[in-house]
């Protein structure tokens, strides 16, 4: 399994639909959507799957001359493309997916559609761009991408909460587990977070919203302020980082990224806003703000973090209203050869 930052031809998007629990929101969802398709095609491609023949006719027609922006007519349940995305991995340096299946975070929520958007993008030969389905392995195990947090060279950063989790996997231990995860997808080591989790997420800890790997050497993570309600939890988990270890024994450059102030949803209860939930994409990052004071601190610090990168703010607001954020809303997918040894 490839690190987000090499290199990849396209992200996946699935756009909100009006049937959806997105309705309430579509005024203010839409708008995020198109600022990630206009970030985004400034780097590479865009696939939108697209689940209301209406809003397919309309995204086609608004991005006719867009040549790096696809839509497909495939219909699903909620827009979490990171978690119902195929997992990019490659064999002897050609690229293939894993297809894990998705159970709408623990049987939370409807799931069914979902659940086939990978299958149907494929046989639509979104991901190939036309030239032919791309190998594509089931999994009979339940596994969401942002649970999976890899440096590209065999290590794995997630977390016990969702992982272990009995309303994923009940038969499978920590070590079939472990198994399992190398065995679809390469991993040699996996680093287990037993702290660290934010109020209002659905999604049993998903290590996407705690904690990413910038390169091999470097992880951001979320840093609560003393005062706040999470500071217990991420202050264990921020020490359980500084334990962690490379696989030369070396320990990870950290760097902390400020938990935006409390963010609430209209009936007050508190959304999990959080800037580790970043994209990387080919020479840029896209990086969830709120427009709350902490933003510019984030911002300077991911430009740190990725010297090399265009950093572009996106305003997330709107999607914390439904427990997500950026990376929660994305899937990238590398390129047809992989650019490292295989």
């Amino acid at each position: 399994m490839p690190a987000e930052w090499e290199a990849q031809t396209a992200v996946q998007l699935t756009w909100p639909t009006r049937t959806s629990d997105w309705a309430p929101f579509l005024p203010r969802i839409e708008p995020v959507f198109h600022a990630l398709v206009a970030a985004i095609s400034q780097h590479q491609n865009v696939i939108i799957s697209c689940g209301n023949p209406q809003d397919c006719n309309r995204l086609s027609h608004l991005y006719q001359n867009h040549k790096q922006v696809e839509i497909f007519p495939v219909e699903n349940n909620d827009t979490w493309a990171r978690d119902h995305g195929p997992i990019s991995v490659y064999l002897d340096g050609k690229l293939s997916f894993v297809d894990f299946q998705f159970n709408g975070w623990g049987g939370k929520y409807e799931h069914d559609l979902d659940n086939q958007i990978s299958n149907r993008l494929n046989a639509l030969q979104a991901y190939s761009f036309g030239k032919g389905p791309l190998p594509m392995e089931p999994r009979n195990m339940v596994l969401e991408g942002g649970s999976l947090e890899t440096d590209g060279k065999g290590t794995l950063l997630t977390t016990e909460h969702c992982l272990l989790n009995p309303n994923r996997n009940p038969s499978l231990s920590r070590a079939d587990i472990e198994s399992r995860l190398q065995e679809s997808l390469g991993i040699e080591r996996v680093l287990w977070l037993k702290h660290g989790h934010l109020e209002g997420d659905d999604t049993d800890a998903h290590i996407d919203t705690l904690a990413r790997f910038c390169n091999p050497t470097t992880i951001a993570y979320c840093q609560a302020r003393q005062s706040d309600d999470h500071y217990e939890s991420l202050h264990a988990m921020e020490q359980e980082l500084q334990q962690l270890r490379q696989a030369d024994g070396s320990p990870y450059v950290l760097v902390p990224l400020p938990l935006p102030s409390p963010v609430y949803s209209d009936d007050g209860d508190r959304l999990p806003a959080t800037y580790a939930n970043f994209l990387i994409i080919n020479n840029a990052v896209l990086l969830p703000v709120y427009g709350v004071a902490e933003d510019t601190v984030a911002v300077e610090r991911i430009m740190q973090a990725f010297p090399n990168h265009w950093v572009h703010p996106i305003n997330c607001r709107p999607v914390v209203e439904q427990y997500g954020s950026l990376h929660c809303l994305t899937m990238q997918i590398h390129t047809p050869e992989s650019t490292v040894k295989a």
